[in-house]
């Protein structure tokens, strides 16, 4: 575990650790756009505004939720620099920086996926009829 004690675990995080390795993954990980945070902040720190641009047409309260639960777990690190008007960046801690490999390798299998699975249903609900997937959908 990292520097922090058992009592600044979010609650979903320390009950996860009670069942296995994977659910810890899920509870820090897991939740609407915080892969795609790690993955633009993997390339440099970015402040907000341009943070919220990248990760796509997620809502701010969203968002402000998402930077707040991976700093509370120690993925990101907020930055406040005391200019008027104030500047916030977020990074990655090394831990974050951890997860490279895992999101080069998520990104490779939605894509994959999307390419055999969800373009062929697109395409089918277009032309009204039933999708065609390849080898029943299977990924390789």
């Amino acid at each position: 575990m990292s520097s922090h004690s058992e009592s600044t675990l979010r609650e979903p995080v320390r009950r996860a650790f009670e069942v296995c390795p994977v659910e810890v993954s899920v509870a820090v990980l897991g939740g609407s756009w915080k892969m795609t945070i790690v993955k633009n902040l993997l390339d440099a720190p970015m402040r907000y505004g341009a943070l919220g641009r990248a990760v796509g047409p997620v809502a701010p309260r969203v968002l402000t939720r998402q930077l707040r639960e991976l700093e509370a777990d120690g993925i990101v690190e907020r930055a406040v620099f005391p200019e008027v008007p104030p500047k916030v960046v977020y990074s990655l801690t090394e831990q974050g920086k951890a997860l490279a490999p895992f999101v080069a390798a998520l990104n490779a299998w939605g894509a994959r996926y999307a390419e055999k699975v969800i373009v062929p249903r697109i395409e089918a609900a277009a032309a009204g009829r039933e999708p065609e997937v390849a080898d029943g959908g299977a990924l390789r």
